[in-house]
């Protein structure tokens, strides 16, 4: 079970920003993108994300930005837990730590031009 959610609402409190989620950016895995892939997105749902899911339930919104990071699919029957949980393989990554650079450049391409400038540039990517 993720708790992120109960983390996410004390930092909410604490900052004051209870009624502004546009000021919280939440930096996630995601399954539904291909690996070492990053996209901004606007709000949205869960995907069934524990910890988006926790989150949501906390604040009771799901209407903040999230800067997510592929993870890819696992293969055949193996559980998403297990899958998210696991050590990435070596040739993996290399791919995966150019893909947390790149998370931290949408990061501060959210937080000094704002999340659609972020995403026109993010999104419009291949893959």
């Amino acid at each position: 079970m993720n708790l992120s959610g109960e983390a996410v609402q004390r930092l909410v409190r604490r900052f004051g920003i209870e009624h502004d989620f546009k000021r919280l950016l939440v930096v996630h895995d995601e399954l539904d993108l291909p690996a070492a892939r990053v996209k901004v997105k606007d709000g949205g749902g869960t995907a069934g994300h524990n910890g988006l899911e926790s989150i949501r339930s906390h604040l009771h919104t799901g209407t903040f930005p999230r800067v997510r990071i592929g993870i890819g699919r696992p293969p055949g029957r193996q559980l998403g837990a297990d899958f998210v949980l696991r050590r990435p393989p070596k040739a993996e990554r290399v791919d995966l730590d150019v893909a947390v650079e790149e998370a931290a450049d949408a990061v501060m391409c959210v937080l000094t031009e704002g999340v659609d400038a972020a995403m026109n540039r993010f999104n419009a990517k291949p893959g």
